[in-house]
């Protein structure tokens, strides 16, 4: 099919798209553009699932033994308390999953698409058949389309046919009526990637009803990533069942040689197994995860990979490109040179009004003949597209193009007129190793030229003419030498710079490859444009050098340039150096690596060397985040420990090969996701440090009763209640906690750093200890002032420990102590603090609940003791802590 047979068959037009009411009458028919998926878990299996875990099954097996020995109560209690467990166990899975599914929207492809006349982006999955597409080098095809116009369009289909060579496109019919999808020359299809060019056409197929969907089958769904600190709590679990099952077996030993009945024992060893098994743990860390992604997002910073989360914490280096991550990617042209002239140009940002200087004095256009040639071609060498949102210009594609387009509308050339003398017959796409665009424009009379745009030291090289004084001079060593004079005079003073030329050509000429085409050419000019650092990175550098993390500059901007912007941002100092491309590419990674500690700036660097540098830092023994937006960047994103791509610029190459992606382009997002990296990771320390001190001190205090040949301080169903249900809020709560003043003035934690490092351990077992004694102390005060009202005496050691416990976890909210931060500063802390106590109230007095957990109302003084008791472990500890602080 032909052009316009394509258009009457899908109904549509090619020119201006399908109307945005069009566009939605046929979403409602051909549904969302989306691979159906396998079968999610409904909400009910997920409940149940909760009720598979090693220990719930083995409270099960208690509460069917407690029935068939009549014990009702007991029965009904922990069933409760097992089914209050799965349904908070349910919340938390089911918060963590629409978290995930949130973010996978968020991080949807985004296509160019034609509606209503003008370009816009949409998600890819509200595309429709009639759709017409645009694409370029880097992104993935988001259907099936019928290409309508191609540019040295190649793509790689490897995902289809499993050929990896790219495959030339064209908008010709085929010949062929039953050609293979590796011969429709003249479609593109979803899921495919272009390498190369770029090209437009008109969906065809979508969701289901595309190649890829017809094999959808056959596709692996994506794994769920585990993080390597979840796999050590795994272990970590594994671990704590062995030791449980031991100290069950010897408590329930030790209880029935002491006189204990079986069933009391067999319940006190079930709940001391239950109580040595922080099995709410996995799941507070899954939901301490998501809910820092979810604060990520709001940073403006996408988590693909979970594991990145805990590796942002150990990041060492950060190598960031310039252009729009720590520029603001806002280019204005403010200078211009031509066969040694230098002209300036005013205005502010995209806004298409400004006048022209020479030497301060505003010129007539009309007679600078260079100059007008210099800015048509910044024109017709150009993408991008100037748009008007609320009386606010923007620019949609590169910012460098956006620069150049906004320079020739100043000088009142429009692009629709431009194109109506010269047709773009033509074009070799910009790439990052050739770093040059041309196209091959005819104008009115027949004639061809050749023009060219890229950077001035490859550009001068590929040229051997030039126009000075508006005259065609063949370019010798001291032409050459004033042309490099003007490219560091520009550079010097923060400017990128895009060098232009041209050369006319036969209309008979055959169109080979660029290597033919970008020789010979005629140098026309320099445009030096500024692009400001953007003001909150310097800040941002300044506190990762606080943070023990090194900030290193990699651009493909001329080294002076480079340099000027680096000492502006605090990167470069006297002491560091500067390698440029043309060093680096003779270098090898290992003589890299000896010098490469040195280096703040690499400057004319191809992507290429980008996994250069990233080897030499990582053999090193850094942890390194690299930035990228380009398909050529997708190496060193990928082997970086912290691949990070561009939200706006960024192709989907980059964003697929990253772990991390910044919506705004923005350096500070870095600096901001690592310490949100930090904070989770020291969050879920806290509630480690928290479940398992409590677990140490609920089984210490019935360890020691039994050693001393006491009765048993605690009834199996209270030390459910205090393990499943009242240690979750406040820990959960802690996932929740800001990060420590200090959080970024410490060095980078290492990857091998295991759990209990930094004396968490320590800590766990002194606090525990602590609890664990000072329990069993009030349980032993309360039981000798009255040894035949034992139920007073647990009830007593019962909020004991819940209290112990609730003061003890404002103390893990600091590595140092309670007293190095405002316990109160986390309101969601002490939100579920008063909760846990008003239950634990609500079990202790509350008549229906007493028989059921064993309790009797306690005496206003005994509150004074209790309080006093639960308050030690904590004040103990800080007490030794402002003591050592003094010395």
């Amino acid at each position: 099919m032909n052009r316009q047979e394509v258009e009457e068959a899908l109904n549509t037009d090619l020119s201006s798209g399908l109307t945005s009411d069009n566009a939605k009458k046929r979403l409602n028919q051909y549904g969302y553009n989306e691979l159906e998926e396998g079968e999610k878990q409904s909400a009910l299996l997920l409940f149940f699932s909760q009720f598979k875990d090693f220990m719930v099954l083995v409270l099960l097996a208690a509460t069917f033994i407690s029935g068939l020995l009549g014990e009702y109560i007991d029965a009904i209690a922990i069933i409760a308390i097992v089914i209050v467990n799965g349904v908070l166990g349910f919340f938390q899975e089911r918060k963590a999953e629409k978290s995930l599914h949130a973010l996978k929207e968020l991080s949807a492809p985004q296509v160019h698409v034609l509606r209503d006349g003008s370009w816009m982006k949409v998600s890819s999955k509200e595309i429709v058949p009639g759709d017409v597409l645009k694409f370029t080098s880097g992104d993935r095809i988001g259907a099936d389309v019928r290409v309508i116009d191609s540019k040295s369009l190649e793509i790689e289909e490897s995902a289809l046919t499993g050929e990896s060579l790219p495959v030339q496109k064209s908008v010709n019919p085929l010949n062929n009526e039953n050609p293979g999808i590796g011969d429709m020359e003249n479609m593109a299809f979803m899921g495919t990637m272009v390498t190369r060019g770029s090209g437009a056409g008109v969906v065809i197929g979508t969701g289901m009803k595309t190649a890829m969907g017809q094999i959808a089958d056959l596709l692996q769904s994506a794994e769920t990533m585990i993080t390597p600190l979840q796999r050590r709590l795994e272990q970590l679990g594994k671990i704590l069942i062995v030791t449980a099952l031991i100290l069950t077996a010897l408590v329930v030993v030790m209880g029935v040689l002491q006189g204990n009945e079986l069933y009391t024992m067999f319940l006190a060893g079930v709940s001391l197994a239950v109580a040595a098994i922080p099995e709410g743990l996995p799941a507070i860390v899954t939901v301490a995860l998501s809910l820092g992604v979810q604060r990520m997002i709001k940073q403006n910073a996408i988590v693909r990979k979970l594991p990145a989360v805990e590796t942002l914490g150990c990041a060492s280096v950060i190598c960031s490109d310039k252009t729009g991550t720590l520029t603001q990617n806002e280019m204005t042209v403010t200078h211009l040179w031509s066969g040694g002239k230098t002209w300036t140009v005013d205005g502010v940002g995209y806004e298409p009004r400004g006048s022209f200087y020479k030497e301060e004095a505003a010129i007539e256009l009309s007679v600078e003949k260079a100059l007008q040639q210099m800015l048509m071609f910044g024109m017709l060498c150009n993408h991008a597209e100037l748009i008007e949102k609320k009386k606010e210009y923007v620019i949609d594609g590169d910012p460098t193009e956006g620069a150049l387009l906004v320079s020739a509308m100043k000088a009142g050339y429009n692009r629709e007129q431009l194109l109506s003398q010269f047709e773009i017959v033509h074009e070799f796409p910009f790439d990052s190793t050739r770093k040059m665009m041309t196209v091959i424009v005819k104008d009115q009379s027949g004639k061809r030229f050749v023009v060219t745009k890229g950077a001035p030291d490859v550009l001068l090289g590929k040229s051997t003419a030039i126009l000075w004084d508006e005259r065609k001079k063949w370019l010798d060593r001291e032409t050459i030498e004033g042309v490099q004079s003007a490219i560091n005079q520009l550079a010097s003073q923060a400017l990128r710079t895009i060098a232009f030329g041209y050369k006319e050509i036969s209309p008979q000429t055959v169109i080979l490859n660029e290597t033919e085409v970008e020789k010979e050419l005629t140098l026309i000019g320099l445009q030096g444009m500024i692009d400001p650092p953007r003001p909150e990175v310097r800040k941002a550098v300044k506190e990762c050098k606080e943070a023990g993390i090194k900030t290193v500059m990699i651009t493909g901007d001329h080294v002076i340039t480079a340099k000027a912007i680096a000492k502006q941002l605090g990167i470069l100092s006297h002491q560091s150096k500067v390698l440029e491309g043309s060093e680096l590419s003779n270098m090898s990674v290992e003589e890299l690596e000896e010098v490469v500690e040195d280096v703040s700036v690499f400057a004319r660097v191809s992507p290429e060397h980008k996994l250069k540098i990233v080897k030499a830092w990582q053999n090193r023994g850094h942890i390194v985040a690299m930035t990228g937006d380009g398909v050529n960047d997708a190496p060193a994103i990928k082997a970086a420990d912290i691949g990070v791509a561009m939200g706006i610029t960024g192709t989907d190459v980059a964003k697929e090969a990253s772990a991390l992606v910044l919506l705004d382009d923005n350096f500070a997002t870095i600096k901001a996701a690592i310490k949100e990296g930090r904070n989770i990771y020291e969050n879920i320390r806290k509630f480690i440090r928290y479940l398992l001190a409590s677990n140490v001190g609920e089984i210490l205090v019935m360890l020691f009763a039994m050693i001393l040949a006491l009765p048993l301080p605690l009834v199996p169903i209270q030390i459910l209640w205090v393990n499943l249900v009242t240690d979750g809020l406040p820990a959960m709560a802690l996932g929740l906690d800001q990060p420590e003043g200090d959080v970024m003035k410490r060095n980078p934690r290492s990857p091998r750093e295991g759990v209990f490092a930094r004396g968490l351990g320590w800590k766990v077992v002194t606090r525990g200890f602590l609890i664990g004694i000072v329990t069993l102390l009030a349980f032993m005060i309360a039981y000798q002032q009255n040894p035949s009202h034992l139920e007073y005496a647990q009830t007593v050691a019962f909020a004991t420990l819940v209290l112990a416990q609730l003061i003890h976890v404002f103390d893990c909210r600091s590595e140092k102590s309670i007293l190095a931060r405002n316990p109160f500063g986390n309101k969601y802390l002490v939100g579920s603090v008063i909760l846990s106590q008003l239950m634990v109230l609500a079990v202790i007095y509350y008549p229906p609940l007493q028989p059921i957990f064993h309790t009797v109302p306690i005496k206003a003084f005994d509150w004074l003791v209790i309080t006093g008791l639960a308050a030690i472990p904590t004040f103990l500890l800080a007490g030794s802590f402002l003591l050592r602080k003094t010395k």
